[in-house]
């Protein structure tokens, strides 16, 4: 499935549009594995917003950023927030409660993930 997400960066007063491709992209197929994925991808757009050089498969951590779901009809929007900017992807055919939690999960899951040890911030 093919998502436009808009990606507004700091410090800038436009908007710019990149495409995405999450795979499995029906209803019936959404998943942790499909909702990761299409994570990765709106914040891989966000750095290809900001560096257009950068390679499209660099590493992302999903940690560090705030969501939310928003209905549109009966289809989703997710927008993120991360330090350089924010990003608005969809309408995604997943109704909001399925997939906030599936979000929720993945999340979750991230962050059980994470290294034990000390952080730099």
């Amino acid at each position: 499935m093919t998502v436009n997400v808009e990606i507004v960066l700091k410090g800038r007063d436009f908007a710019v549009t990149e495409t995405v491709i999450v795979p499995e992209g029906t209803q019936a197929k959404w998943n942790e594995e499909t909702v990761q994925e299409m994570l990765v991808e709106v914040l891989r757009a966000i750095d290809r917003a900001q560096n257009p050089k950068a390679p499209r498969d660099r590493a992302v951590s999903l940690t560090g950023f705030s969501w939310i779901v928003e209905p549109s009809d009966e289809k989703s929007i997710i927008a993120i927030e991360i330090p350089m900017g924010a990003a608005v992807a969809g309408p995604l055919d997943i109704p909001p409660p399925a997939l906030d939690a599936l979000i929720t999960n993945v999340i979750r899951n991230e962050r059980m993930k994470a290294p034990t040890g000390p952080t730099i911030h």
